[in-house]
């Protein structure tokens, strides 16, 4: 596999995302009602429609890309199962939010961020994956 455009723009909103992530997360920290001026509550609001969006480009691009070496069906591997998971739990989020569910939707993000961003972000690093193999044999030169 080879760094094309599409897998270009996957893996820099993927990057971006792990990074705004905790933006996002923790300026909803403690409560308005004890800091009513302060500019947290728009920090979380922008970088979480920042993540989202980056989200979306990550889930999204991600249908368009396969790799012939690794076992799939039709092109689409287990790990294309996270872009149904990923659209579902934003869609879950913002459901949550309408409905006033702010805890439904505070564990909804963070499980999502913990899912889709570190625990699959940790896997692309593994020395086969492409990210991983470019990572530890190009750039590292360990592998």
């Amino acid at each position: 596999m080879q760094l094309t455009p599409l897998i270009a723009v996957h893996m820099t909103a993927a990057i971006a995302a792990v990074a705004i992530g905790p933006i996002a997360l923790w300026a909803r920290r403690g409560h308005a009602s004890r800091q009513p001026h302060s500019q947290r509550p728009r920090l979380h609001r922008a970088a979480g429609y920042a993540w989202v969006a980056l989200m979306l480009v990550t889930a999204l691009s991600a249908i368009f890309i396969s790799d012939p070496a690794v076992p799939n069906i039709a092109g689409f591997s287990a790990i294309h199962l996270l872009i149904p998971v990923v659209l579902f739990s934003l869609f879950l989020a913002f459901r949550q939010l309408l409905r006033g569910n702010v805890n439904g939707h505070r564990k909804t993000m963070v499980s999502l961020y913990v899912s889709a961003c570190l625990i699959a972000g940790a896997f692309t690093l593994m020395p086969g994956r492409f990210l991983g193999h470019m990572l530890w044999s190009h750039w590292l030169g360990l592998v």
